[in-house]
């Protein structure tokens, strides 16, 4: 079933609120579920690629975070990125990090080899540790001109977009290139930024709806993170937001939004 914006809002919202129900979308523009990974389906952990561009340090902090969370509920987690991405662009260094979550460099220089780097990784970790987990990967986003040569990469993709209109228009552009590389992808969103929840919904529906007209595709939310100082106060310190910070709201949206990628992940696991 289609996730809408309203269903993962909780953590935005006191305690006490009701949750925000929003309009729902035509079922025949839902995406497709997760697909399992066929005969590798139980070889092989979950892949979700993060087109992340170079310099852009508060997207690599919110991958990296996210890793972090994913590991904090117990399940593996890796980032792999690639080693020739500008230094200051990922975020932290390469090796073991907190509660086990790793940074891992790859010498992949296009998007084909990436793909192979990210299989066997996946293959490895699977190998490792046969529990939940996932492989979070860092996608140029110029690569994705060879989009279909990534198809493992592509077909769960996770995009973070402010509520900036150009920033909007910056991220369906490179949702479409995904969508239109193959009929088995998953695109997902996770609005970043919003200091209101109108805003945060303004903009995921923004684009669910340009991407329903004009790709017949559906988008999934994957929540919010919060416009929270927090989150640029843990950059600065290079600790994640959940334990510098773990009673802060940008801390129970990264939460939330790691929690909704392992279920989903499970979901896909399971088949």
């Amino acid at each position: 079933m289609p996730r809408e914006l309203g269903d993962v809002l909780d953590y935005f919202l006191p305690t006490s609120s009701p949750r925000v129900a929003l309009a729902a979308r035509d079922d025949a523009s839902s995406p497709e579920p997760p697909q399992p990974l066929r005969d590798q389906r139980r070889a092989a952990l979950p892949i979700v690629g993060l087109p992340i561009g170079d310099r852009d340090v508060v997207r690599a902090a919110f991958a990296w975070n996210l890793a972090v969370e994913i590991a904090r509920r117990g399940a593996s987690a890796s980032l792999l990125a690639p080693a020739g991405v500008e230094a200051s662009a990922l975020w932290p260094e390469a090796g073991p990090g907190p509660v086990g979550a790793e940074v891992i460099l790859s010498e992949a220089r296009s998007l084909p080899e990436l793909n192979r780097a990210a299989l066997d990784l996946a293959v490895t970790r699977a190998a490792e540790l046969p529990d939940a987990g996932l492989v979070l990967v860092r996608i140029p986003p110029a690569w994705l001109g060879e989009a279909r040569d990534g198809r493992a990469l592509l077909r769960w993709v996770l995009l973070f977009a402010s509520t900036d209109r150009r920033d909007l228009a910056e991220t369906y552009g490179i949702a479409k290139q995904v969508l239109r590389s193959g009929v088995d992808r998953r695109v997902g969103v996770t609005i970043h930024g919003a200091r209101r929840i109108a805003e945060a919904e303004r903009a995921f529906h923004q684009l669910a709806d340009v991407s329903s007209r004009h790709l017949g595709r559906s988008l999934v939310s994957y929540g919010l993170l919060v416009d929270d100082l927090h989150v640029y106060r843990a950059i600065v310190s290079r600790r994640p937001v959940g334990l510098e910070h773990p009673q802060s709201r940008a801390a129970r949206a990264l939460g939330d939004v790691a929690r909704l990628l392992v279920e989903d992940a499970q979901e896909m696991v399971r088949g």
